[in-house]
């Protein structure tokens, strides 16, 4: 798809600092190491490796190769406003095929190449838009389970783990390949597997950065098939070996009302359980499924 929102004022490399650092006190604002590669676990760090501050990131991004990513900038009243715009400018299109939009968050990446993004899956539908620079966007079809098997899906769903989702580099061919530049979007479904990079070789002095911005959401659709996941989970636990979401209409239309129960009740643990943090990864509910 085409956009014209890399020419918005808020999407300015000046507003996009002061952003920044208004996301600081919600720990949103985020710096990657520069040695990933697709295959590497994604690990988003509240702390500059080398104890920066945010201010000098931005003044010197280009010499300090600098990986951010801004988390969550709807938790700002007019970026939340911006976000639901633009989803609005799709909202006929994607309501079509999965009525019911809720929960639209927002995800800036700014980096200097060369930069990766590994190999993963996300719960949330995503508008991913290039704002400035060039990035190559490699997505797969997520209903290939060749490429993500269906316990690597559930469990990222159920238990928020990426550990089974696993790259390689045979995978590459089997892509959908972007190489987009200001203007270009991609849309991509909940679960398709996708990743980032970008090249030294499109750059020049004073014009190396490249931004991007992801627009997620959930819809009835994903809930449904998050409390499916739940469901199947308990199954397999008794040793069953339960039918993939989307598999059987019919046994989608049992399991989703029981999956709504299933995650309202491990929520309802969690909160009883305290602040033990790991417990709490592990058994969280994923958002939407109650």
């Amino acid at each position: 798809m085409h956009h014209n929102i890399h020419e918005h004022p808020l999407f300015q490399m000046h507003e996009l600092a002061k952003l920044a650092k208004e996301l600081v006190p919600f720990s949103q604002c985020r710096f990657m190491r520069r040695d990933v590669t697709p295959a590497c676990k994604i690990a988003h760090d509240s702390l500059h490796p080398d104890g920066r501050s945010i201010d000098e990131c931005f003044e010197r991004i280009e010499e300090l190769n600098a990986w951010l990513a801004l988390y969550n900038i709807e938790v700002i009243p007019r970026y939340q406003a911006l976000l639901d715009e633009i989803v609005g400018t799709m909202r006929a299109q994607i309501e079509r095929e999965q009525p019911g939009i809720f929960r639209v968050n927002g995800f800036v990446f700014i980096t200097v190449p060369p930069s990766v993004t590994p190999f993963h899956i996300d719960r949330e539908n995503n508008l991913w838009l290039q704002l400035h620079g060039r990035k190559t966007l490699n997505v797969w079809d997520h209903r290939d389970r060749s490429i993500v098997p269906a316990e690597a899906v559930e469990d990222f769903i159920v238990s928020q783990s990426l550990r089974k989702v696993r790259y390689k580099e045979e995978f590459r061919p089997l892509s959908h390949e972007f190489n987009a530049h200001p203007g270009d979007g991609v849309y991509f479904p909940s679960t398709s597997p996708h990743m980032t990079s970008s090249d030294t070789a499109w750059t020049s002095p004073g014009d190396r950065v490249s931004i991007s911005v992801g627009v997620t959401f959930y819809t009835s659709a994903t809930r449904n098939t998050a409390r499916i996941h739940q469901v199947n989970r308990v199954l397999r636990r008794c040793g069953l070996s339960p039918a993939y979401p989307g598999d059987s209409s019919a046994l989608d239309a049992l399991k989703a009302p029981m999956g709504r129960l299933v995650g309202a009740a491990r929520a309802s643990i969690v909160s009883r359980i305290g602040p033990a943090a790991r417990f709490k990864l592990a058994t969280a509910p994923p958002p939407g499924s109650y």
